[in-house]
């Protein structure tokens, strides 16, 4: 089987698109994956502050949270 040299090129642009697409994916998987973590990480913070908060005014700070997010 003998290949055109026209074919030979959609063949090779083909493969170039596929790895172009695939680093691109790799990418934005990598990055939504680093904004869950640092989400994680603020909203860990924050309800940390919140406690502390909560400890200085004397109040509990273990009390069941209530809301949309909680």
């Amino acid at each position: 089987m003998n290949l055109e040299p026209q074919q030979i090129f959609q063949l090779v642009s083909l493969l170039t698109v596929l790895a172009l697409f695939s680093f691109s994916l790799r990418g934005h998987l990598n990055h939504a994956r680093w904004f869950r973590r640092w989400e994680a990480d603020r909203k860990a913070r924050r309800d940390a502050e919140l406690a502390a908060e909560a400890r200085q005014n004397g109040q509990d700070g273990d009390a069941p949270k209530t809301g949309p997010w909680g």
